[in-house]
């Protein structure tokens, strides 16, 4: 039975933690790191929200305060924090821990993979979940879906794009199995906390970079930099990440875990819908107000050669056996079926 949660458990959970107040001493608090610095627009604020969604249905029986990386000073460290259940919650993306767990990375997105609906569908209908939960249950964690950014641009870069050559040695701020990618073209990813992206592509550091969209990427702004703006490939359904650590879930009352896994749910969904918002709000700008950007498309054979080398790639890992060549083998079936829906539904109406 799937473990998506309807409105009507809204609805039950909400009520029951009412009267379940009556008989509270004092509210549970919990605490949750994220990978973002304070006030971080959008990626930030599905973290209040959610937080805020578990004050109100819970009627103050549990309380979340968050500490953005200004103050745990560890943006990438959200992984151990829950796992240590030094915090009790996280929010970040999953790609990040591929270092510690290799499987881990295939539930952010992947290049040329699914987009937003599809990848939603796999995650909640076709088989995702599950192996979410095999990965992440071995670390004592509960993984949820936290916002999805939809389609991403594929970043900023100081000169234009040309052929295969102009990757080679480029240094790129780029996560996830696209820097895998480049990195088999010559290219030298890195990856870089939010907060420290635009100073490292002003003082060169890096010669280009990937962030999200015109969603955030004017807010960081990139292109007084960097004006080649590039359309994606890597991240066509960038899906962020709740973490739970198990113990502190396990110690809940049905309800309250209701309410989180019902709070979660509706802020993340209100951060994909907003992102889309935000990014056609922030596309007309670019268009109207900076005239300087030069929207670009990779050329064809660059564009070959990056998919051939992500072919490639997943063949490698695929080769590896166990859970990685079952997640992998997984997400290629489910993208090969729900793929000729979205090219005669979607696709085809845009195309009109």
């Amino acid at each position: 039975m799937k473990k998506t949660l309807t409105l009507l458990s809204l609805a039950i959970a909400a009520s029951t933690a009412s009267i379940g107040s009556l008989a509270a001493d004092k509210p549970i608090k919990w605490r949750l790191a994220e990978t973002w610095p304070t006030n971080f627009p959008i990626f930030g604020d599905v973290s209040k929200r959610m937080a805020e969604n578990v004050n109100k249905m819970s009627n103050g029986r549990l309380l979340i305060t968050i500490d953005s990386k200004n103050k745990h000073k560890s943006a990438f460290g959200i992984f151990d924090f829950v796992k240590s259940g030094q915090y009790q919650m996280g929010h970040s993306a999953s790609y990040y821990w591929k270092g510690k767990d290799i499987n881990t990375l295939f539930f952010t997105t992947m290049p040329f993979g699914m987009i937003a609906a599809e990848q939603y569908a796999w995650y909640y209908y076709g088989g995702g979940q599950e192996l979410a939960e095999k990965v992440y249950s071995k670390y004592g964690v509960r993984q949820y879906p936290g916002g999805n950014t939809g389609n991403q641009m594929g970043g900023w870069f100081k000169k234009e794009i040309n052929s295969v050559k102009d990757l080679q040695g480029l240094k790129m701020r780029i996560p996830g199995f696209a820097g895998d990618v480049l990195s088999k073209l010559g290219a030298k990813p890195t990856n870089i906390p939010a907060g420290e992206l635009y100073t490292a592509l002003e003082r060169n550091t890096i010669d280009a970079l990937e962030w999200v969209g015109p969603s955030l990427d004017l807010r960081m702004g990139f292109h007084k930099v960097a004006p080649y703006y590039y359309t994606g490939w890597h991240e066509p359904g960038t899906e962020l990440q709740f973490m739970v650590n198990q113990k502190a879930f396990d110690k809940l009352p049905a309800d309250l875990q209701a309410i989180v896994e019902v709070a979660i749910q509706e802020a993340s969904f209100q951060m994909t819908s907003q992102s889309y918002h935000e990014s056609g709000e922030n596309w007309a700008s670019i268009q109207k107000d900076f005239p300087n950007v030069k929207v670009k498309t990779f050329p064809p054979e660059v564009m070959a050669e990056l998919r051939k080398a992500n072919d490639s790639l997943l063949k490698e890992f695929e080769a590896k056996g166990g859970l990685t060549a079952e997640i992998i083998k997984s997400q290629r079936e489910y993208l090969a079926k729900s793929r000729g829906w979205t090219d005669i539904s979607d696709k085809a109406y845009l195309n009109n």
